[in-house]
């Protein structure tokens, strides 16, 4: 037993040892070549080579973007600038004028941080309509996720017509009613939509037209979402040729007829 024990010591020693480092052989490629002496000498290289092969592998290889020209890049900064001036709610993409607190008139009226919008991503209004700015944001991405796309095989959308923005009201004008989102600077009521070759497609004649019937329950659809509320022609009687838009926000989520 003392024996196999000893043999055994001397076999696990012997797989676990080694030398201290490992000899391996040096990878040589097609342009490598020992000399008599057994030393490895590596091939000539011109100094022309040399600096071909640093440009080859260095920053040199890459490509670089296009320059533009000082005029447009004055252009584009001039343009940026301007944006930013008249940028409201903190987005470039909505122009207009920061206005403040507007007063009520009625119990329940009036905005705290109101903005007068003139354009949103682009899209111009008929007239500068206040709001709020979450009622502006909503109103950008409804314009730019749904009202462009929806009447860009038209030609591209170029404007909004406002048929009506804050007015301290109460809803649908009914004396005693609840105050309507207009009056607390939360609504915008759009009546048709500004196509860029200059045509109008009104929500009163296009709702049933079958050329843009299409384009305007698209829209109309998609306003549900970014808006809480949205009424159109299939609402009532009230809003047969205009679509209501407002960010009033319910427990059971958006309302959308």
């Amino acid at each position: 037993m003392i024996r196999l024990a000893l043999i055994c010591l001397l076999l696990s020693g012997a797989a676990f040892a080694g030398p201290d480092t490992s000899l391996r052989p040096i990878q040589r490629s097609k342009a490598v070549a020992l000399n008599p002496s057994g030393t490895i000498t590596p091939p000539p290289r011109s100094e022309a080579g040399e600096t071909a092969s640093r440009r080859d592998n260095g920053i040199g290889s890459s490509l670089r973007p296009f320059l533009r020209s000082r005029k447009l890049e004055k252009k584009a900064k001039a343009r940026r600038a301007l944006l930013a001036k008249g940028a409201v709610c903190g987005d470039i993409s909505i122009q207009g004028k920061a206005i403040g607190r507007v007063k009520p008139k009625l119990k329940g009226c009036g905005v705290e941080d109101a903005v007068r919008v003139q354009s949103v991503a682009g899209v111009r209004l008929s007239r500068a309509a206040v709001m709020d700015c979450v009622t502006a944001k909503s109103l950008k991405t409804w314009v730019e996720g749904t009202a462009k796309p929806a009447f860009a095989k038209k030609g591209g959308l170029r404007g909004l017509r406002v048929a009506a923005h804050y007015a301290c009201r109460t809803r649908n004008n009914k004396p005693g009613g609840k105050i309507s989102e207009h009056g607390r600077g939360r609504a915008i009521d759009i009546s048709a939509f500004q196509l860029s070759d200059g045509a109008e497609v009104s929500v009163l004649k296009g709702w049933t037209a079958a050329s843009n019937k299409k384009a305007l329950r698209r829209a109309h659809k998609g306003a549900c979402g970014p808006f809480g509320t949205v009424l159109g022609p299939n609402a009532d009687r009230f809003h047969k040729d205009h679509f209501h838009l407002d960010t009033a926000r319910y427990r059971s989520g958006s309302y959308c007829r």
